[in-house]
């Protein structure tokens, strides 16, 4: 059964998890992965040659390197944390390291509670200084202590998940891409509620076909790439269909498609960010654009700071850095914020 933490009502508390208490306003709720204290103009721009802060080193299962990496969290101090899909593990990359730490699993590919077996995402639980996993080839999502934990707890079986966010509830929201639906588990909740999909693998507007990462903002609209439409949707809470926000015109280059996107991101005045894998690039979609830009990438395929190799893990940090996992260059790229006009 997923137990997830309280709403942080400690004036301590990270912005993105203060809520109201007794009606005293002490903060704002914010979605994990966005800017929480910068606000991203439409016209932002940002610096076109990345800097490598996670990985880097070539492929390899050293302590300095990455394999495969998917899906990550940047927490409030910049320190990320990478999910492995190659490696079996979660690292955490303190801001400045030359090498990671292993976190979670390490201990080879298997089902063991102290294994992983092919993660793809992992986001924190602070309320209890946990870690919670896609693990993917498990068909399970794990809670693992954020501190010296040698083991995880299976919170949600028999689900061929691939990305997971929490909104500010507590709740959290899972793709399963064998059942083509984002699921919501609140507190105490073990089945779950379908929130997006559910009705059968198709390119209807009622439909999803092998949902990736998933992102919920603050009203708790879902937001689901898909790898087969080539689309990122929004379904509106207790929506029976979603709209399309980006892509949907079939696989292609053009500012109008999508090529297999991965992770998405959304700001605060609902710009959708996604990365765009089989274009190696990083778009940007306006609310209620019928085409996108190119903020990062698109120089072609290959390792050079301003290039991508299959992009698929994103995130803000809280100052609207972004974070790029470059899967088949193995490495983090963080590009900074540039120009942010008022």
């Amino acid at each position: 059964m997923f137990n997830s933490k309280r709403p942080c009502v400690r004036k301590d508390c990270p912005l993105a998890q203060r809520t109201v208490r007794d009606g005293d306003l002490i903060g704002i709720n914010y979605p994990l992965r966005s800017p929480s204290s910068t606000n991203i103009h439409p016209n932002a721009r940002w610096q076109q040659n990345g800097i490598t802060v996670a990985g880097g080193n070539r492929q390899g299962n050293g302590i300095n390197q990455l394999s495969n990496p998917c899906g990550l969290y940047v927490d409030d101090d910049q320190t990320i944390y990478v999910a492995e899909w190659s490696n079996h593990r979660i690292v955490e990359w303190k801001r400045g390291a030359t090498s990671g730490q292993v976190v979670a699993g390490g201990n080879g590919q298997g089902s063991g509670d102290h294994q992983l077996y092919n993660p793809t995402d992992v986001i924190i639980d602070k309320e209890r200084d946990s870690l919670i996993i896609c693990d993917r080839s498990n068909k399970r999502v794990v809670r693992w202590p954020r501190r010296n934990g040698t083991s995880g707890e299976t919170i949600i079986s028999n689900i061929a998940c691939w990305g997971l966010t929490m909104d500010e509830n507590g709740s959290l929201y899972v793709t399963d891409d064998g059942k083509d639906e984002v699921r919501r588990y609140r507190r105490g909740e073990s089945q779950g509620t379908v929130v997006a999909g559910g009705n059968g693998r198709g390119n209807r507007l009622d439909q999803l076909s092998r949902p990736q990462y998933v992102f919920v903002d603050r009203d708790h609209s879902v937001y689901v790439t898909e790898w087969d439409n080539h689309r990122v949707m929004k379904w509106m809470e207790g929506a029976k269909e979603g709209i399309v926000v980006a892509g949907g015109q079939g696989e292609g280059n053009d500012l109008t498609q999508l090529s297999y996107p991965r992770g998405v991101v959304v700001d605060q005045l609902g710009t959708v960010y996604v990365a765009d894998w089989g274009n190696n690039r990083i778009m940007r979609w306006p609310k209620g654009a019928t085409q996108g830009s190119v903020i990062v990438g698109e120089n072609g395929r290959g390792e050079q700071s301003n290039q991508l190799n299959g992009p698929i893990g994103l995130s803000f940090d809280r100052h609207g850095n972004l974070y790029v996992i470059d899967w088949e260059n193995h490495r983090v790229q963080k590009f900074e914020l540039q120009s942010n006009p008022n």
